[in-house]
């Protein structure tokens, strides 16, 4: 199995000790990725890669290698400390700069472990954002670890060793889960906007070129009867009132 890790702390303390005690119970080979090593630009705003395309981005020679490794790779590990209630700016100018991958999910047969610390509170807030961004790419299953690491002299590892076990079995299964409502509703939104004549040109043309527009949700994943109905109502929903 191929992982890689995306760090999203300026250095390698709490946050990364969690990292190191997770892979002692992963089988694979493992590509770390530092963003403070990448020296990614601020995202600019722009929307060339939302409405015309990725290749579009004037920071693409940065971005698009570490996509292109995240498209590669069998599981994805995302690190990063609380800084101000929320994520760290380098993890987040990095998100900023992946915002088309919302509108063109790719990653339906990934799986992925978020590892979150803090010195006081906020790591359940940021664990839960970066498992909806997760989701919103596509992924199939995200595991979450987050911890309180401040003032203590080692780390509690029982849950990092429990969640790391799981997400290594889950991984090496290559079992695709079944995607939460919430999936299928967002899904639905983006294929229904790639049916309008007047969309966005790069969603368009990903929705149609990848053939997802004529599926219920990605067929790699096997939908039950209940989200099947329920991705078809969403569908012709959506089709109506965008």
């Amino acid at each position: 199995m191929k992982y890689v890790i995306i760090n999203g702390s300026p250095r390698k303390k709490n946050t990364w000790m969690m990292v190191k005690q997770a892979q002692k119970n992963i089988d694979g080979e493992f590509e770390e990725i530092h963003l403070f090593e990448e020296d990614i630009p601020f995202c600019k705003g722009c929307y060339n890669c939302i409405m015309h395309g990725e290749q579009y981005c004037p920071h693409k020679n940065q971005i698009q290698p570490i996509v292109d490794k995240l498209k590669d790779c069998d599981g994805i590990i995302i690190a990063c400390p609380v800084y101000a209630l929320n994520v760290t700016a380098l993890l987040k100018n990095f998100l900023d700069h992946t915002a088309y991958i919302y509108h063109r999910p790719e990653f339906f047969t990934k799986k992925a472990l978020i590892m979150v610390s803090t010195a006081g509170a906020g790591d359940k807030k940021v664990a839960k954002y970066l498992d909806e961004t997760l989701r919103h790419w596509g992924v199939n299953k995200v595991y979450k670890v987050n911890m309180a690491c401040g003032g203590k002299d080692e780390l509690e590892t029982e849950d990092i060793d429990k969640t790391s076990r799981k997400f290594n079995d889950d991984v090496k299964s290559k079992k695709l889960h079944s995607p939460k409502f919430n999936d299928v509703i967002f899904y639905n939104v983006w294929r229904a906007m790639a049916k309008r004549e007047d969309g966005i040109p790069a969603d368009i043309e990903f929705w149609h070129e990848t053939g997802l527009v004529e599926y219920d949700f990605s067929p790699d994943i096997k939908l039950g009867i209940i989200k099947k109905i329920f991705a078809k109502i969403m569908f012709k929903f959506f089709k109506k009132v965008i």
